[in-house]
């Protein structure tokens, strides 16, 4: 648990205004992976301003790296199916000094912030390789992998995905991609409509359909 005082501005949160909140509270809106994102973005020994934005701001961060993931784990199932290239070589080869760096802020005292910087620095640097260039499998999983590495340090990015709603999607999704090739647009429509109904966005791409809750 972080040991940093939590600073809360008493002219933006009191009991008497009704918009005071306990961090239970808070975990349970914004969630508990959230709050952790949150406490491990400062020093231990730093204090951390505790409202509603700085959460806000915490789950926004950690949302951007499951995309970063989901979108790796996409081009793992459905990248090119072949062996690095040079380039991808070249650009696994650079992680090394990301993991260098991630070592020297985790033997800094603990300096989770630093180390959360450079996580956000290899997410970067994975997301325009991976749209510059077309992937190898091999690729993909490798970004993955040095992502997770890193994750899995700070605690982060264990949130499962909801596996039979999931399944159930991906029926609906290869459905619609049978409908489409067999030239039944109204069918695929459909199937569109009712995916978006359910808060799922497809995105068509040279690797194939890829989806999204929104």
């Amino acid at each position: 648990m972080h040991n940093a005082f939590l600073n809360i501005d008493n002219s933006k949160m009191s009991k008497s205004l009704g918009n005071f909140f306990t961090v239970r509270e808070a975990a349970e809106t914004y969630g508990y992976e959230s709050l952790r994102f949150f406490m491990l973005s400062a020093h231990y020994r730093s204090p951390l301003n505790y409202s509603r934005d700085s959460l806000l701001q915490a789950q926004a961060a950690l949302e951007r790296l499951y995309t970063a993931v989901e979108n790796l784990e996409f081009l793992v199932q459905n990248g090119e199916n072949r062996g690095m290239d040079n380039w991808e070589t070249d650009f696994t080869a650079s992680f090394q000094p990301y993991r260098e760096r991630f070592i020297q802020a985790m033997d800094d005292d603990l300096n989770t912030a630093d180390a959360i910087g450079v996580l956000f620095e290899l997410v970067r640097a994975v997301n325009t390789g991976m749209s510059e260039h077309k992937p190898s499998r091999l690729a993909a999983k490798l970004s993955l992998n040095m992502i997770f590495e890193f994750a899995n340090i700070l605690g982060l990015l264990f949130r499962k995905k909801e596996k039979n709603i999931d399944q159930k999607i991906e029926d609906m999704i290869e459905t619609r991609q049978e409908a489409r090739k067999n030239k039944d647009f109204q069918k695929a429509d459909q199937i569109r409509d009712e995916l978006k109904a359910m808060g799922i966005l497809l995105e068509d791409t040279k690797q194939g359909v890829k989806w999204k809750r929104v």
